[in-house]
């Protein structure tokens, strides 16, 4: 006992500036991640997928044949034709379909079989009131929710313009003959086309509205995180470098020597064998006690053991070669700039450019668009699985090489977790 108070340490300033500095960047740090990314997405919304499909086959008007249909995705076409917030593909009905179930397009307008006989209709003389021809938006929340509101509000403001855009066209043509036409025949005439809105890939009740992929995804990476600490915490205690407290208790084992390459070995084999139970529990639980929707069940449960033995084995990775900051640098990688870049509740083209960069190697982005492909797009290799087997595969790959390469260093620079001139211990026994 030295006859220090341990209140005195409140006067250290050292403990006062490095606390402040730490826990001031985090805050500030996930303050701009979180609400930088979503602050403004329609305004940063850059070349959203929409599809765009012409189905009308024409018609002949006055002697002349006519496509409404083409000159309606041609105008659209062209009015982007410089660059602009939607990236219109134009594509038949099949492709829309396909792209739709692999989340390749946010949604669709779709310019139906025939359209110009519809409108032309409206021109006609029989007392009857014609039946007003529709344009229809399609969306998709398996997509992402914001991202699927995104594409219906661009969609269907196209679609209105441009049936305005054709009514103007009718009402100039038919001229002074439009006064014989019936009352209601001309209020259709000057904005012809209805806009209908329908789920162009419709999901299951328990899916979240499109949103169980991302939580189900960030439950796997999450998981692999905090257990990395748990995992590195306990190894730490098994090998006697640190004390285990419970409670009032204090446990401690005598000091098992080992460099800083065994430690992070023997901790990524514990990770790697617990990520079985992990991500097998993780389905249980949404699947089994919570309902959620989902299939091909045997890959779901490889998928999930991976992703979780992938983000604990690169977050232990973070702790032993940052040591105490590791936990912040994990929590900064795998959730602070994950979340925001996953193209989940934000697609990524409606993020500010650097969150563009950030999505292109975030492990949760990659993980997500694997167990999305497996929930809602039947485990289609191009909807997102084969890029989440390849990444996942990368970043274990790049976390075996910067670990065990750093760490390595540390070791034959002879940077020992405890020097052998300060080690209080005599004798290791074997656990």
């Amino acid at each position: 006992m030295n006859g220090i108070h341990p209140f005195r340490v409140l006067r250290a300033k050292p403990l006062w500036i490095a606390s402040g500095v730490i826990t001031g960047v985090l805050a500030l740090l996930f303050a701009v991640l979180y609400v930088g990314a979503n602050i403004d997405p329609a305004g940063h919304m850059r070349n959203l997928p929409v599809g765009l499909v012409n189905a009308d086959e024409g018609a002949t008007v006055g002697g002349k044949q006519v496509n409404l249909g083409a000159q309606i995705t041609g105008s659209i076409k062209k009015s982007t034709a410089g660059g602009d917030k939607v990236d219109w593909k134009v594509m038949d009905e099949r492709e829309v379909k396909e792209e739709l179930g692999k989340g390749k397009l946010y949604g669709a307008l779709v310019v139906p079989a025939g359209f110009t006989s519809s409108v032309a209709a409206l021109t006609g003389k029989a007392a009857e009131i014609p039946v007003r021809p529709a344009l229809t938006v399609l969306t998709n929340q398996s997509a992402g929710s914001l991202g699927s509101s995104l594409a219906r509000v661009a969609t269907t403001q196209a679609a209105e313009n441009a049936s305005l855009h054709i009514g103007k066209e009718l009402t100039a043509r038919i001229g002074p003959a439009q006064k014989k036409l019936p009352a209601a025949a001309r209020v259709l005439l000057a904005d012809p086309a209805a806009v209908t809105v329908k789920d162009g890939h419709p999901l299951d009740s328990h899916s979240g509205l499109g949103l169980t992929a991302f939580y189900y995804a960030l439950a796997l990476v999450v998981v692999g995180m905090l257990s990395a600490n748990v995992i590195s915490g306990q190894v730490d205690h098994t090998l006697g470098y640190t004390h285990n407290d419970l409670g009032p208790l204090r446990l401690h084992r005598p000091l098992i020597r080992a460099t800083r390459v065994q430690t992070l070995a023997i901790s990524s084999t514990l990770m790697a064998v617990l990520s079985l139970l992990m991500g097998t529990l993780v389905m249980v639980g949404a699947v089994g006690v919570m309902g959620m929707d989902a299939s091909h069940l045997p890959l779901l449960w490889l998928y999930s053991v991976c992703a979780v033995a992938v983000s604990g084995i690169g977050a232990l990775t973070l702790l032993a070669v940052f040591g105490t900051p590791g936990m912040l640098v994990a929590t900064l990688v795998f959730i602070g700039m994950a979340v925001p870049t996953a193209n989940a509740t934000t697609p990524i083209q409606a993020l500010p450019g650097f969150y563009r960069i950030l999505a292109e190697f975030e492990p949760l982005r990659q993980i997500a668009g694997g167990v999305r492909s497996i929930l809602y797009y039947g485990a289609q290799s191009d909807a997102g699985l084969t890029r989440g087997w390849v990444m996942m595969a990368v970043g274990l790959v790049a976390a075996a090489l910067f670990g065990f390469g750093v760490l390595g260093w540390y070791d034959r620079k002879g940077l020992h977790r405890i020097p052998a001139e300060t080690d209080p211990e005599t004798s290791a026994t074997p656990v």
